[in-house]
């Protein structure tokens, strides 16, 4: 199992890393348009669409994404419309537990999905555009929260977060992502090293003080995005949501946490 997953890695950072760094950003768009397509047909398979349905859904969120860049590069009412998504969408999932796969709530959640799908891509297009230290740090935001919550939970975990969700995760781990990203992020601001970064970004637009409160809000949105694909995982009876990657599960296990995260971000500073 380390085997395989020591191998998918390598093999994701050697496409990943060189697009990243020297492609233009067309090439850059392109490869994360694939990205967010197969994540589309894990969020269909997740909502139990028959059939060719998971296929069709992600179909759909490709011609979504295609017709979007008529929107232009960063399209605020996008971003807009994606946020409100995980403002009351995340918190009520994860507070009601409502049935994901019947009713208006899977209706809302099939439409939704297109707009994050979309304005994920446009943030992450949009972020690139700004330089590749700047995409960079939006996804060490994520990265920072993700690798300071496993092992303060491991060192300190006593008091589960939503065990009826995601029984590993605790209030301990939680606040140790938030102090790893206020502690680099805070130093990387101060510095100004490899800016622009979207910690002098938020500092130069918000200030100091907002800029981290910022920061806060993104990192809470950020376990609100792991949270919210993990009930939908537990509610559709899968441990990932699908193969595509050997070793790390789904394209939306990678990505789950950046969803909200990404144009949220990008809205603090348009």
């Amino acid at each position: 199992m380390l085997k395989t997953r020591v191998i998918t890695a390598i093999v994701l950072l050697a496409v990943l890393v060189p697009v990243t760094l020297f492609a233009p950003i067309g090439a850059f768009g392109a490869l994360i348009g694939f990205v967010v397509v197969f994540a589309a047909w894990e969020w269909g398979r997740l909502l139990k669409l028959n059939g060719a349905g998971p296929v069709a859904y992600a179909l759909v969120a490709g011609l979504a994404l295609i017709f979007s860049t008529f929107l232009g590069v960063a399209p605020k009412p996008l971003f807009q419309m994606a946020g409100i998504f995980w403002l009351l969408a995340g918190p009520y999932a994860l507070v009601r537990k409502p049935v994901l796969a019947g009713g208006a709530w899977r209706a809302f959640l099939l439409f939704g999905g297109i707009v994050v799908f979309v304005a994920c891509w446009h943030a992450v297009v949009a972020a690139r555009t700004q330089g590749v230290a700047f995409v960079l740090s939006l996804l060490l935001v994520v990265w920072l929260a993700d690798i300071g919550a496993y092992f303060a939970g491991k060192a300190l975990g006593r008091h589960k977060l939503a065990p009826s969700i995601s029984p590993g995760k605790t209030w301990e781990g939680a606040l140790g992502g938030w102090v790893a990203v206020m502690v680099i992020g805070s130093v990387a601001a101060a510095t100004g090293v490899y800016a622009p970064t979207v910690f002098t970004a938020l500092v130069g637009h918000l200030g100091w003080d907002r800029a981290l409160v910022a920061l806060t809000v993104l990192v809470a949105f950020s376990v609100v995005g792991d949270l919210f694909e993990s009930l939908m995982k537990r509610q559709a009876g899968v441990k990932d949501s699908s193969g595509l990657l050997p070793g790390h599960g789904g394209v939306l296990d990678r990505i789950d946490a950046l969803l909200p995260v990404l144009p949220i971000a990008l809205l603090m500073l348009g």
